[in-house]
């Protein structure tokens, strides 16, 4: 069974929500429905809270990898890991749609346990985008 990780994005709603429906972004808003049609277990690879299941209500917040040192950055992988261990008995392959910041210190740790996809990786946002309205089933 594959297990999704998509990453958190800047944009926001303002108020407390299902963090499926907290990130506004386009792109969040693609690679959820990308996800969601994959009818397999996903998660979100969160800078603030680690890791958050969709249904979990979270707060916005203003926190993001991209701006944290490097042991900051392991120590969020180390927690986001934890938080994984128990998906991890019933998977046999994470797939990230994920940018490398959050990939980082988690994927070379998963790869010696499960099969590890990066479908996007290196690919602007717009081709981005383009993959994930491609590679979506739109029934």
């Amino acid at each position: 069974m594959k297990l999704y990780l998509v990453s958190c994005v800047s944009e926001k709603r303002s108020a407390p929500s299902a963090a499926r429906d907290l990130y506004v972004s386009s792109l969040f808003r693609k690679a959820r429905a990308f996800v969601e049609a994959q009818h397999a277990p996903w998660f979100i690879l969160s800078a603030e809270h680690g890791l958050v299941h969709p249904d979990t209500v979270i707060a916005p917040y203003d926190r993001t990898l991209n701006r944290m040192r490097a042991p900051d950055r392991r120590a969020w992988a180390r927690k986001v890991l934890t938080s994984l261990e128990p998906q991890l008995v019933s998977v046999n392959e994470v797939v990230f749609l994920a940018g490398q910041r959050y990939r980082e210190f988690l994927e070379g740790e998963l790869r010696s346990r499960v099969r590890v996809e990066v479908p996007m990786a290196g690919l602007t946002i717009g081709r981005q985008l383009q993959w994930l309205l491609q590679h979506t089933d739109h029934r």
